[in-house]
């Protein structure tokens, strides 16, 4: 009999999640395109409209890294990867991460040029069906409208970052959810222009790179964090992830169990567990030890490996659970 580890296949709950958010990222890219292509067409000379122009492009790689992570997650695990290819979201998290830190530093830097060298930005007239108008009007309206859609998508997204496990999908969320402050500022940089207030653009640009390098930075640390096996955390990094203290729970509970304790590795979508038990008897039946690894994978469908590991004593790098009434 051959046991198989790397599952691929979510519980339907979270299958129908992630085809939510699947859809989601569809249409975000969507209208990111007509967002794209609506502030290219209004440019103009606005430092702040170039910010926002460049954010709007790096808001198309959250969106594609997910995708990606996606159907890269569904591989089954093989020699080369025994751990299978859930990790492609831990990837397209930095991958993100760094765009957006390193493009984020750029424009800070870029902006603040025209800031210390005081560039005066112009910001002329266009004639709109036989209308001569300042492009101002048309650059604050497409900041207007384009500024709605990503903050209700964001928010709808978060809630499926939350249920996947996805730190993709809530970064992607995060920053659509934070879009609204790109829009007001990008509008306040091009009123200062319109009053004679230079340094408002380059201002309202800064603020925006701003805000660029603060989303990239966080979520660069958190990728990293991922990356080096750090303990399995919520899917915002606020806390160690519940599952952890279920699964101690549940092996500290079975009948031949004296302390119990484990490490999990965040895969992505799910998690590899490692849970040490100190038996009570020298000997441990082998059919104990599959059946405890069952009941584990059964907690929850984000857990995809356990491996049950019978010693002594437990490692110190775990927080034991021993359980009420046993004399360790």
């Amino acid at each position: 009999m051959t046991v198989r580890f790397g599952r691929t296949e979510l519980p339907e709950r979270q299958a129908e999640v992630l085809r939510r958010a699947v859809r989601l990222e569809w249409i975000t890219l969507a209208f990111l395109t007509v967002t794209a292509t609506l502030a290219f067409l209004v440019l103009g000379n606005s430092q702040a409209m170039k910010a926002a122009w460049v954010e709007d492009l790096l808001s198309f790689i959250p969106p594609i890294a997910f995708l990606i992570a996606v159907r890269m997650a569904r591989r089954r695990p093989t020699v080369r990867h025994p751990y299978g290819f859930h990790r492609s979201v831990a990837v397209g998290h930095l991958v993100a991460a760094v765009a957006l830190t390193g493009m984020g530093a750029f424009l800070i830097i870029d902006s603040g040029i025209g800031l210390v060298t005081e560039e005066h930005p112009t910001i002329g007239t266009v004639n709109l069906f036989g209308v001569t108008i300042w492009l101002g009007w048309l650059m604050i309206a497409v900041m207007a409208v384009t500024g709605i859609p990503p903050v209700i998508v964001g928010r709808m997204k978060l809630g499926l970052a939350r249920e996947l496990h996805d730190k993709v999908l809530y970064a992607d969320a995060d920053m659509n959810k934070a879009d609204w402050m790109t829009s007001v500022g990008t509008i306040v940089g091009v009123l200062g222009i319109g009053v004679g207030l230079w340094w408002m653009d380059a201002a309202a640009a800064i603020f925006i790179a701003g805000s660029i390098v603060h989303d990239g930075v966080g979520n660069l640390r958190a990728a990293v964090v991922d990356l080096m096996d750090a303990r399995a955390t919520t899917f915002d990094d606020a806390r160690p992830h519940p599952l952890i203290g279920r699964v101690d729970q549940y092996l500290s509970q079975l009948p031949w169990v004296r302390e119990a304790g484990s490490r999990v590795r965040d895969e992505g979508h799910v998690f590899h567990i490692e849970a040490f038990v100190v038996p009570r008897r020298g000997k441990v039946a082998l059919a104990d030890i599959e059946s405890a690894r069952e009941g584990c994978v059964s907690l929850d469908g984000k857990i995809q490996d356990v491996v049950v590991v019978p010693v002594r004593e437990l490692p110190d790098v775990v927080d034991a659970i021993t359980p009420r009434g046993s004399t360790a």
